[in-house]
């Protein structure tokens, strides 16, 4: 057995070609029977049920995860196990999407007969147009496609990519019909990054009680400087009694003060303070609280509760670890 690289490439150049003129012709016949399948999807009351085997079974499950996860209650049956009792997973009020290019496969074609007695409607996803599955669906979606792009025209290739691409069709026309957000997307991917992102609120990580850094106006510039050490955050808020913020010192105007020459022994809170810093409330979204230091520059910000006092802190080690950046 010999190896041409030319040959493999000339192979994989023309499986490209071949599969993105699939999914070329499926825009060309996509019409009314596309419409009314999302529409049966987005008014049933249940589930929508893939159901496929071999290769169209592994689409079908990519499909059924893909439309669960933007909105569309989905779960996938291998035809061959629902003839063994998981067809009790379909029930009243579902709608089933049937995957087979050929549309004769028989452990799909045996389950059509109890399926029309559940009364459930059916999508079939078929390439062949005048098969039994087709003739028993409700509803028709055409994937055939010209030629496979194995060169013996036998693996499913272009029909599997044609299917997977009409599966994604109708879930993005799904999504956009239910109003589904990325908010939305977040809640069913709670352990993702884009699930941390959108669903961790700066009170789900800052620093609270006795680890915020915090010292009264009058305090004397060496305890502010023992209460920055002691706490690590590289910063420390003035409060007032009320614990409302009056101003931030930091280790960067630390560093600019002893530039300048400027004595310290004698200065006091107030006095080496900037007022106005940069605060967020602790109902914000932790990626608002890293946008805000990398807007300013900043690498610490005070966190403050719905009546303005200060209930925390919290810098960008903190969002490291909670992996929001």
């Amino acid at each position: 057995m010999t190896f041409d690289a030319a040959q493999a490439l000339r192979l994989a150049q023309e499986t490209f070609d071949i599969e993105a003129a699939a999914i070329l012709g499926l825009k060309a016949r996509v019409g009314s029977a596309f419409a009314q399948a999302v529409q049966h999807m987005l008014v049933c009351s249940g589930r929508v049920v893939v159901m496929g085997i071999g290769k169209s079974g592994h689409i079908g499950r990519k499909i059924a995860a893909t439309l669960a996860s933007t909105g569309t209650p989905a779960l996938f049956v291998n035809s061959a196990e629902a003839s063994h009792g998981d067809l009790g997973m379909v029930q009243p009020g579902d709608v089933v999407l049937a995957m087979s290019y050929s549309g004769e496969t028989d452990e799909l074609s045996a389950l059509l007969p109890a399926l029309k007695r559940l009364g459930i409607p059916l999508i079939a996803m078929t390439g062949r147009v005048q098969s039994t599955l087709a003739q028993h669906a409700h509803i028709v979606l055409d994937t055939g496609v010209e030629k496979e792009a194995c060169p013996l025209n036998l693996a499913p290739t272009a029909s599997t990519t044609a299917q997977l691409a009409l599966g994604d069709a109708l879930a993005v026309a799904l999504l956009d019909a239910r109003g589904f957000k990325a908010e939305d997307f977040a809640r069913s991917h709670p352990g993702g990054a884009l699930g941390r992102k959108l669903l961790t609120h700066v009170r789900d990580v800052m620093r609270t009680g006795a680890a915020v850094p915090r010292v009264s106006a009058q305090t004397p510039f060496g305890d502010l400087m023992r209460e920055m050490s002691a706490k690590g955050l590289g910063a420390s808020a003035i409060v007032d009694d009320n614990n409302r913020v009056l101003g931030i010192f930091t280790d960067g105007d630390l560093r600019r003060l002893i530039e300048n020459g400027a004595d310290l022994r004698q200065r006091t809170a107030a006095d080496v303070m900037h007022t106005d810093p940069r605060t967020l409330r602790d109902d914000a979204l932790a990626v608002e609280a890293a946008q805000l230091m990398e807007q300013h520059r900043i690498t610490s910000v005070l966190v403050l509760d719905a009546q303005g006092r200060l209930c925390g802190a919290l810098n960008t080690n903190d969002l490291l670890r909670a992996k929001v950046i």
